[in-house]
């Protein structure tokens, strides 16, 4: 019972009850005065302190309202024996407010030694007995029902744990599932594409310049045109071929499998046996997230597809660096520049680089590079592997289970 309102409600219910039971005897003497007296202030200190205690205080301040409580009782039971009522509210608030299982245990003893005091007060030392009784057969049962409904909570909030970890992991297979099949889509139309189209396109090629071949011979004005004709649909063809091989190189999934620096070296391979433009790779940050090394492959590969298309270059750069807390991939060419190309223009992939790179906390630059061409930048926060690994073994150590995903986005 954490609502404050309730316990307000139990506050005032108890002190009307004191009130109650010594009002069914008159005549009304000085004890019984007393008594409503000490009922008033107990309701007036729960109002004004007892409340704000919920739903958990400091260890120190719980010990000093529950003494407060303890005096109060022990103050009431010492002039009105009925007053000894005040425990069935004082118990449970004590437990629930407690801040530990010590800390409950120790209110529950002074609310014990209060009723032992207030009837010894009352009777004398015969009293004593009767309060010692009265004390012991309630701080028992407390204590006994106290450890059993926190044992259940606890029992309560290990199932929601373990319920949340199962449902972050069904998640994160989920996810997983549907990373590997859209990698499994990509690779499938790469392959169709190369297959069908850039087939097509070769063989169009290769008929473009056997008919131009024949036509060489050939003489006149018809011939001449028609020669035209022919070279520039040999050109055409060329040019879509072109474009189909660098969809396809874009849409061929890339293993990260073997670390970053390998993907890299074998992305700068394939990109200068589709090109002929020559690419030196550079990668120096070893020991990487595993999803951080998939972003910034996926960087890299954009980038080079956007060399390939728009840059008209001969040479181009990816470096990798780890500077302090971050790190850095950079992709240069020696190309025509980017102009006024910025993130979220059309055409250039910049906007789905960005996209993805934030999802890492990262940011992204692109501008004119020097002396001459583009220049690419991506700047992600260093999350390393056996940082990551020592934060799995820490939560595990405390009762946690924590799991990592690689998240991989389809290209913009």
């Amino acid at each position: 019972m954490q609502n404050v309102r309730w316990w307000d409600a139990a506050a005032i219910t108890v002190s009307a009850v004191i009130v109650a039971l010594s009002l069914i005897e008159p005549p009304y003497g000085p004890r019984d005065v007393g008594a409503w007296i000490v009922a008033g202030v107990f309701l007036l200190v729960h109002l004004l302190w007892g409340r704000r205690c919920v739903p958990v205080v400091p260890p120190g301040q719980h010990l000093a309202i529950s003494v407060a409580y303890a005096v109060l009782l022990a103050v009431g039971t010492s002039i009105d024996p009925t007053f000894s009522i005040l425990q069935a509210f004082l118990y449970p608030f004590v437990w629930s407010t407690a801040p530990s299982v010590r800390s409950a245990i120790v209110a529950n003893v002074l609310v014990a030694v209060a009723i032992v005091v207030g009837y010894t007060v009352r009777f004398g030392w015969e009293g004593l007995a009767t309060g010692a009784a009265v004390a012991a057969l309630s701080v028992v049962f407390s204590i006994a029902l106290g450890l059993w409904i926190t044992r259940i909570a606890e029992y309560g909030e290990e199932r929601a744990r373990l319920l949340a970890d199962l449902q972050a992991a069904q998640g994160q297979l989920a996810a997983m599932h549907r990373d590997a099949g859209v990698a499994a889509e990509r690779g499938r139309l790469a392959r169709e594409i190369h297959d069908t189209i850039a087939q097509s396109l070769t063989g169009l090629v290769m008929v473009a310049q056997r008919t131009g071949r024949r036509l060489a011979s050939v003489e006149g004005e018809a011939a001449a045109s028609a020669r035209g004709d022919v070279e520039l649909m040999e050109q055409m063809a060329r040019e879509a071929l072109t474009e189909a091989r660098g969809l396809v190189a874009s849409l061929a999934p890339v293993d990260a499998s073997a670390g970053l620096a390998d993907a890299l070296q074998r992305l700068a391979t394939g990109f200068e046996r589709e090109t002929g433009v020559r690419v030196s790779v550079d990668a120096d940050a070893a020991g990487l997230d595993r999803e951080l090394e998939v972003v910034l492959l996926r960087c890299a590969q954009e980038a080079l597809a956007n060399v390939r298309k728009h840059a008209r270059a001969s040479a181009a750069t990816v470096s990798v660096s780890a500077t302090g807390d971050e790190v850095v991939l950079e992709v240069r060419d020696d190309g025509v520049g980017p102009g006024d190309a910025a993130p979220g223009d059309g055409g250039f992939g910049l906007a789905g680089m960005r996209d993805r790179v934030a999802l890492v906390g990262g940011r992204l630059e692109f501008g004119p590079g020097e002396p001459a061409g583009a220049a690419l930048r991506v700047i992600v926060p260093a999350t390393r592997a056996d940082a990551a690994a020592r934060a799995d073994a820490a939560a595990r150590a405390d009762g946690g289970t924590s799991a990592t995903t690689e998240t991989e986005a389809s290209d913009a």
